[in-house]
């Protein structure tokens, strides 16, 4: 188990280097998430989740639709989300990348604020062990990214991961909070602080392009029983791209299934992340192992 943990994190640490060369101004968003994606199957693993580019005041859950039109210009405050898995086994890391070089106070804020995401994070590991407090790790993540003049995202946090599972129960606050949950040696987690000079709370956005299988459910449609088979059979309860499956499937039928899918509620709809107030956030995140005295980090 720890053996194909262990080969994923490997596998994104040196996407993620590849990625960060990558990215550019007038880069499509589509070909970044298909680089991420089809690297991540060279190296011997398939994607946990779709390659999310959130841009700016989008906080989480962007993914590329089919027809993406998006370009990454100078100046966006980009967010690279990425995950893979072995054999079930995930690994989940993130980084945030200033595009091009500018030089405005703007710019200046922007690195100070993915400075203080990042450095929530190595805070936030440097006192993960067995039986330390998940109220403790909110703690330190809240103080350091105050101290640099930003505030957490309140309303996302860290999560526990279990093979197949990308969310398996545990929630690791980003804020200052009574939690008296203590972590157990061989815990998987992902720690992942959201830097703000926002309000720090994120809401829903109409579209979604990321899904994950929820159940079967009897459905009318030929169509939509053959979609959600194929749901279920090459992604499990892992979330998934619209995208992936017009490998498989008519774009315009898939479309149709997809909200049959949604609605009969067979399906579950990520829809995409904003900052309330408009603000740009920054997000930086690794997967450890929690250990008796310490913590292992994976994707490093």
């Amino acid at each position: 188990m720890e053996k194909e943990y262990k080969k994923a994190g490997r596998i994104l640490s040196k996407i993620r280097e590849k990625a960060v060369k990558f990215i550019r101004e007038d880069l499509p968003v589509i070909e970044l998430v298909n680089f991420v994606e089809d690297n991540i199957r060279k190296e011997g693993a398939k994607p946990a989740f779709p390659c999310n580019v959130s841009i700016n005041d989008i906080t989480a859950h962007y993914t590329s639709p089919t027809d993406d039109k998006t370009l990454i210009k100078e100046g966006d405050l980009v967010k690279l989300d990425m995950g893979a898995h072995v054999n079930g086994y995930i690994a989940d890391t993130a980084i945030s990348i200033l595009i091009g070089d500018p030089k405005d106070e703007m710019a200046e804020k922007n690195l100070r604020m993915i400075e203080a995401s990042q450095k929530a994070l190595e805070n936030a590991i440097s006192i993960i062990k067995a039986d330390v407090e998940l109220g403790k790790i909110g703690k330190i993540i809240q103080e350091t990214i105050n101290d640099f003049g930003f505030k957490p995202v309140t309303n996302l946090t860290g999560h526990s991961m279990d093979r197949w599972i990308l969310h398996s129960g545990l929630s690791i606050p980003n804020i200052n909070e009574k939690n008296p949950h203590k972590l157990e040696e061989g815990d998987v987690l992902a720690i992942e602080p959201f830097a703000t000079d926002g309000i720090g709370y994120v809401k829903d956005m109409p579209p979604a392009y990321i899904f994950r299988f929820l159940r079967d459910r009897p459905l009318r449609l030929a169509h939509a029983r053959n979609v959600l088979k194929k749901i279920k059979k090459e992604y499990k309860s892992l979330p998934f791209a619209q995208r992936w499956l017009t490998e498989y499937f008519d774009p315009r039928r898939l479309r149709a299934s997809m909200r049959l899918l949604i609605q009969s509620r067979a399906i579950y709809p990520y829809h995409v992340l904003r900052e309330k107030s408009g603000a740009w956030v920054s997000q930086a995140e690794h997967t450890i192992i929690v250990e008796k005295d310490s913590c292992k980090i994976i994707t490093e």
